[in-house]
């Protein structure tokens, strides 16, 4: 008996030493993690689901995000800049959590998306914001930024278009007789954007990650899609964007003229928007940090520690 006691005695004293410097260590070897809150705030009736973190009195960036996903695309993203930004990542109208009303109560196009995101800020009580823009986000955040200029802190572009020559041939192919007449014969070759199949491979074209590339992403995303009515959305969303292609000029016009902080990160292999956009936005913005990333349409799934480096290292002024 005596003998187990003396044997235990120092092990237990080693362990409990042990045990005390890893806690009195914690607070300096563990990075500072901001947990993501989930709120939603009613604008105009329709209620607009979002995720924040980061400390309240922090700048704001507003995470935007693209067809056919959510706030969802941001989860890897917002946990590694939260400690510098209060970040807030809105789901559009009929889009991840947000409310779906059906078409006939709401305007799917992104004149009324962008006015809705407007007031989402404003009631958020959001002066000023850094906006990181991917694909639908391109859209919406300029149409922000031309209504409220002094609101702009900072621009981010990933894989978002503002010029024609940024779009790849053979999605415009697709696209193009639907702009011009819409009619179920046009229509048909959009609706298979709206198949599992095509999600799926939205996520996996152009990825060289793929061992990065998690199955929640095109899952979350599909489900969404999948809802009664929501094929009627999406389609109208999809219409209506041949409004933000005639708004090119204009967005461009005030890219040129305000010359904001802007960081482009794009995944370099992406089917819908080329690196040509990229270079177009070089040329409105000579000033622009530009990182290309061996990834595609949705590179925050492969590469979101190098994405969010970027941002704390660009907008570190």
């Amino acid at each position: 008996m005596t003998r187990t006691s003396l044997t235990l005695s120092p092990l237990s004293a080693l362990l409990g030493a042990l045990a005390s410097a890893s806690i009195a260590g914690a607070p300096e070897t563990w990075p500072e993690t901001w947990p993501v809150s989930y709120y939603s705030a009613d604008i105009n009736g329709v209620s607009v689901a979002y995720r924040e973190a980061g400390p309240a009195d922090a700048p704001a960036m507003l995470l935007l995000h693209g067809f056919p996903s959510s706030s969802h695309m941001f989860r890897d993203l917002i946990p590694r800049i939260a400690g510098s930004y209060r970040v807030i990542a809105p789901d559009y109208p009929g889009f991840g959590q947000s409310d779906a009303p059906a078409a006939e109560d709401y305007s799917y196009d992104f004149s009324t998306l962008a006015e809705t995101m407007t007031a989402f800020v404003e009631n958020l009580g959001l002066a000023d914001y850094t906006l990181y823009m991917q694909d639908y986000g391109g859209p919406v955040g300029m149409r922000l930024a031309l209504a409220h200029p002094e609101r702009v802190s900072g621009l981010i572009f990933q894989n978002a278009t503002v010029h024609v020559e940024g779009w790849a041939s053979d999605v415009v192919e697709q696209f193009a007789p639907y702009w011009a007449e819409r009619s179920p014969e046009t229509e048909a070759p959009l609706r298979g954007f709206l198949s599992p199949e095509t999600t799926r491979w939205q996520y996996e074209q152009g990825s060289t990650r793929r061992d990065r590339l998690s199955a929640d992403a095109w899952i979350s995303d599909q489900a969404g899609l999948d809802r009664p009515g929501n094929d009627a959305i999406q389609l109208d969303y999809l219409w209506n964007y041949r409004d933000n292609v005639a708004s090119y000029p204009v967005w461009q016009a005030y890219l040129a003229r305000e010359q904001p902080d802007t960081l482009i990160v794009w995944g370099a292999n992406d089917p819908f928007f080329t690196t040509q956009a990229v270079t177009g936005l070089q040329e409105l913005l000579p000033e622009a940090r530009t990182l290309m990333f061996d990834a595609g349409h949705f590179a925050l799934e492969t590469h979101a520690p190098e994405i969010g480096a970027a941002i704390l290292d660009a907008f570190s002024h």
